[in-house]
């Protein structure tokens, strides 16, 4: 699952739904730092401070993860774009059809879901700009075996950037996948790509409804 996919239903509660943006936040800006479910259910009381909101949110995530990759839907959808991406980019016989395949998943699933509803989009980053990213920074150092110093400068980049919302279009999403491909060391993809992306969303908009069958 992607960012919109795990906190749509949470718009309503701000740090909650920055619990579901953590594990994924951290993987952009400081990878050697995870937070793990057993790390956070300590966290997780009843009570209504922030910290224990963010380490609800992130239980989520987790949870979400877990039954997410395991539908046949996922499964199938990753298989069928890992193969589309190997014919579409001869001689790559190495790991990016198979990292950008399942990812591309993940992405064009929030992209269907904004399109059904982008007004929650919307609410989803108004939500976002209503926490103090500190109090989100030291509630993940809390709970992290290692600390983190960026992640406080992190969140108003992303509520500023609002990429999101271009995974709607297939250049912008290929400018967007090769952002990320040149952070984990991937060959970026070539233009042309986009040839790809038009037929599977096409194929993901068809599937949303079995990859959201928790």
């Amino acid at each position: 699952m992607n960012y919109f996919a795990h906190g749509r239903e949470y718009v309503h509660d701000p740090y909650f739904l920055a619990g579901t943006a953590v594990p994924d936040w951290l993987n952009v800006v400081d990878r050697s730092v995870r937070v793990r479910s057993k790390q956070a259910i300590p966290y997780a009381s009843s009570d209504n401070s922030p910290t224990a909101a963010i380490a609800r949110g992130i239980l989520q995530h987790c949870r979400d993860d877990a039954w997410f990759h395991a539908t046949p839907a996922f499964a199938e959808l990753s298989l069928e774009l890992c193969r589309m991406l190997r014919d579409a980019l001869p001689r790559d016989d190495g790991f990016r059809p198979h990292f950008v395949g399942h990812i591309l998943v993940e992405i064009l699933l929030d992209a269907a879901l904004v399109a059904e509803d982008p007004a929650r989009l919307e609410r989803y980053y108004e939500s976002l700009e209503a926490i103090d990213p500190t109090a989100v920074e030291l509630a993940v150092n809390a709970m992290a075996a290692r600390s983190t110093d960026r992640l406080k400068h992190f969140i108003p980049l992303f509520s500023r950037e609002r990429f999101l919302w271009d995974y709607a279009d297939d250049a912008k999403l290929l400018m967007r996948l090769n952002q990320v491909m040149r952070r984990v060391g991937l060959p970026i993809l070539p233009s042309g790509t986009e040839a790809v992306f038009a037929v599977a969303r096409e194929l993901v908009y068809r599937q949303a409804p079995a990859l959201l069958a928790a």
